[in-house]
């Protein structure tokens, strides 16, 4: 090679160089934050009237608030499977709580973006599968997983020992004896403690932030998955605990209100996510990462009425029907708040129709990654950039779930079709109902519409493989 060569090789690699270092930090952070049985009606930016959120009000008002997003399934363990793969839940690999587990196979968001360079980390609540080994996480994408890997260990909010990348840490609490002989391998960590004195989502909160401030240097994704506000209700436990299966700390500015002790219990549980959420935007802050990360909040299903509190008593389903293990609206139709300060516009309402499926394509493309073929989800990066001229949008969204006898549900633009006790019973008709006009799906319009109702269960046939 003559000299010349060398010194335009040496500058085009030098040049290479710095567009891939520009491209690197054009990359953002990202930090997804899943809930658990959070309703829609739960976080005053969705017309909470009680309860008080604000520093997700405000996440919200420096971002945009989708009013139609859509958890993957209504109950945990599927409705994590189709966010983590990108698969709605009649081709997902879990559809139930019951048993099943991710396999090889299955590519999950923490792959493709430990691939492009993240440094990846789940902190809380996995629940993907049942029964479960501990190492789960590190299988499927993430460098670094603290908490509960069985979603019934995270059931309990004093368990006797948490995970850190597939070992057993102990932590300072104890079971009552009785609910320790119960224990099971499907549900092992579960129980209700006599000894509390470990309140386990604020250790886990603490490593997640700690993840945070080790990977300040380089591109990373947390997936903050909280076991909020879900019930301590393993084994029971109401019977043996003074705040009724809703168990926190203390229940700081509500221990007056004349509310039941669960009631009590709940509104404590929404008001420390929502001062996690200002920890972690604070904590960017501080770093100087604020600008270079995007944000995602949502809820892995609808509102739940276990552990004796009462979805009613602050209203969390809003205007919308049903709760936890339905697919009605109120089962399914979940917050999700997406901020990026300078790259996502702010207090945009957004009415896009959206599942958790969509989240890995979308986090592909804000990553510069490729995303797998033949997923069901489309990427949202469009309407997240302030382009949604250009956003791609889904024909129908597809669920189906195989407990309590089954359910079947489609939506297509406004009209919603369901297609209930569909396991012992797969001739039973859709019942139909149109969201622009009856948001709370009270009037069934099958027989007015009988062609559409015909059209949507066509639909829910074609898109159920079998499990």
């Amino acid at each position: 090679m003559n000299r010349s060569a060398l010194i335009w090789g040496i500058a085009v690699l030098v040049v290479a160089s710095f567009a891939g270092l520009a491209a690197a930090e054009s990359r953002p952070n990202i930090i997804y934050i899943l809930t658990d049985d959070l309703g829609y009606g739960d976080l005053g930016c969705y017309g909470q009237k009680t309860l008080r959120t604000p520093h997700l009000d405000r996440l919200a008002n420096e971002g945009i608030r989708f009013t139609r997003h859509y958890a993957g399934s209504t109950v945990c363990s599927p409705s994590r499977c189709v966010l983590l793969t990108g698969r709605h839940s009649g081709h997902a690999r879990i559809r139930s709580n019951g048993p099943g587990l991710l396999t090889s196979q299955d590519t999950t968001i923490g792959d493709v973006l430990q691939t492009a360079g993240y440094r990846t980390g789940c902190f809380g609540k996995w629940g993907v599968g049942n029964p479960i080994p501990d190492n789960n996480p590190r299988r499927h994408g993430f460098h670094e997983f603290y908490g509960y890997v069985n979603m019934f260990h995270a059931h309990n909010f004093y368990p006797e020992f948490l995970i850190r990348n597939g070992r057993k840490v102990p932590l300072g609490n104890r079971l009552f004896p009785e609910w320790k002989a119960r224990e099971t391998l499907s549900k092992a960590g579960g129980g209700v403690a006599e000894v509390a004195v470990d309140y386990a989502p604020q250790i886990i909160f603490e490593e997640a932030l700690e993840f945070i401030r080790k990977n300040r240097n380089q591109p990373f994704f947390l997936y903050y998955a909280l076991n909020l506000p879900h019930a301590n209700n393993e084994g029971g436990g109401e019977r043996r605990i003074a705040n009724d299966g809703m168990r926190v700390p203390d229940w700081g500015e509500f221990a007056d209100r004349d509310w039941p002790n669960q009631e009590k219990g709940f509104a404590r549980m929404i008001q420390i996510l929502d001062e996690h959420v200002g920890e972690i935007v604070r904590l960017l802050q501080e770093l100087n990462l604020d600008e270079r990360t995007a944000i995602f909040f949502t809820s892995d299903n609808g509102p739940h009425s276990e552990g004796r509190h009462k979805m009613n008593y602050f209203d969390s389903n809003g205007p919308l029907r049903g709760m936890k293990r339905d697919l009605y609206e109120g089962g399914i139709r979940v917050p999700l708040i997406a901020r990026w300060p300078g790259k996502f516009p702010a207090g945009i309402e957004s009415g896009l129709i959206s599942g958790f499926q969509d989240m890995l394509p979308t986090m592909a493309e804000l990553a510069g990654a490729a995303a797998p073929q033949g997923l069901d989800g489309i990427s949202l990066a469009p309407t997240l950039l302030g382009r949604p001229a250009a956003q791609i949008l889904h024909p129908h969204l597809y669920w189906e779930f195989y407990e309590y006898g089954g359910t079947k549900a489609v939506m297509q633009g406004n009209w919603k079709a369901v297609r209930r006790n569909f396991i012992r019973h797969p001739e039973n008709p859709v019942e139909l109902y149109n969201l622009a006009e009856d948001i709370g799906e009270t009037r069934n319009l099958a027989e007015q519409h009988p062609a559409l109702a015909r059209t949507l269960a066509g639909i829910m046939d074609r898109e159920h493989t079998a499990p």
